[in-house]
């Protein structure tokens, strides 16, 4: 819709940045047909992505920009990503992929058959939540994808204790919290990682030892007893600065004034500091840098190491898999699907999240007979991916969008 826009205009020149981050990957290949015919009929396409593998497939030119600057430029043909990536960041990407695991028997959450619904503005009752039912364990990622607008977000409030639940029960460590407030749920364990820094994780006008405080206001060391503890909280921030890496010239520098990548390392600084239980991550390393993005991907890896449950929520397919210890999928506010993140690809996934599979998701092998069929027909044979582990990392920069 957004490209029919400029078009209907009259735009002979279209800037696309990061226009596949929401898109399954079959939706990218239709939204790259329909570039080449763009640019068949003449206008000039600038597309700004940090999925290298995406950017070999649609370019003719490729110019890398680290820090503002131009680095170098590349022919696709004649390119890999490794050498995309070593002019991005000077090495290889980093990858999420988490080899061993840490889950154990013990539950942390519990969700079971919650239910929530919303009037849209035609005053019609709908549910955005129905059946929904799952179980995180000790030293567990449970990977949730699907289309966003789908339940996600709503999915969100409603563990966080932002929206009333219709039905449903919630357990945190083997306490009913389906009634608990907000603030007690945080003191009780809970961290997350909003999927919108801006609107939910950031006061962007306040300085740095401020947002430290913000969502844990009662608790050490931001607090002794009934009152804040200013000196402790600013201490505190100067550490969070220094372990997770936050450039920055000074606590007080309003939050604004920093990267995207380094908001983001902020806000992980922060909720990991009160010893979480329970840590939601919606969309943890959209927007950031490269550096930012391995960072992120450590401390939820070395978090899970030490027993912490993790409800991670992206778009992002290939962290979705290379970080989860279990996959669901989420559409139209049911869960759906569930696979094993070991043998299920990007494209069998995102075929999931648009509707068209369901159930328990497996990777699709082919044996001989398949394989003469596949040289008969080639249509036949499903297309299959590696994952472009290489092109996953956020452009390198960390500017917010």
């Amino acid at each position: 819709m957004e490209i029919l826009k400029v078009l209907y205009r009259g735009a002979r020149t279209l800037i696309l940045d990061e226009p596949t981050a929401v898109l399954v990957p079959q939706e990218v290949d239709a939204l790259f047909d329909n570039l080449r015919e763009l640019k068949a009929e003449g206008l000039t396409v600038i597309f700004i992505s940090h999925k290298l593998g995406e950017v070999l497939t649609v370019a003719d030119e490729i110019t890398v920009i680290r820090r503002g600057t131009t680095v170098g430029t590349a022919d696709p043909a004649g390119t890999t990503p490794k050498q995309l990536a070593e002019l991005m960041v000077g090495s290889e990407l980093p990858s999420p992929e988490t080899r061993e695991s840490t889950v154990t028997d013990v539950p942390m959450l519990t969700v079971d058959g919650l239910r929530m619904t919303a009037t849209d503005p035609d005053g019609v009752v709908r549910a955005v939540l129905d059946g929904i039912g799952f179980t995180i364990h000790k030293g567990e990622v449970l990977g949730i994808a699907g289309v966003e607008g789908n339940g996600q977000s709503e999915l969100v409030e409603a563990i966080m204790g932002m929206r009333a639940l219709d039905e449903g029960a919630l357990t945190l460590d083997g306490q009913d919290i389906a009634h608990t407030p907000t603030r007690k749920r945080r003191e009780d364990g809970m961290a997350v990682i909003p999927e919108d820094r801006h609107r939910h994780g950031l006061l962007l006008e306040a300085p740095l030892w401020e947002n430290r405080i913000l969502g844990h206001v009662t608790e050490k060391p931001n607090s002794k007893g009934a009152f804040l503890d200013l000196k402790a909280a600013r201490a505190d921030t100067e550490r969070i600065v220094r372990e997770y890496d936050v450039r920055t010239p000074g606590i007080d520098v309003t939050a604004a004034s920093l990267s995207g990548g380094n908001q983001q390392k902020l806000i992980v600084g922060r909720e990991m500091s009160h010893n979480p239980k329970l840590l939601i991550a919606a969309h943890p390393t959209r927007g950031v840098d490269v550096g930012a993005q391995a960072q992120i991907w450590d401390q939820i890896r070395e978090a899970r190491r030490e027993g912490l449950a993790v409800l991670l929520i992206s778009a992002d397919l290939d962290e979705l898999i290379g970080l989860s210890d279990t996959l669901r999928v989420m559409y139209r506010g049911r869960l759906v699907a569930d696979a094993d993140p070991a043998d299920i690809t990007p494209e069998e996934l995102g075929s999931a999240m648009t509707g068209a599979a369901s159930g328990h998701l497996e990777a699709h092998e082919t044996n001989e007979t398949d394989d003469a069929s596949a040289a008969d027909d080639a249509s036949d044979a499903p297309e299959r991916a590696d994952g472009d582990a290489e092109g996953d990392g956020p452009r390198d920069g960390g500017e917010d969008r």
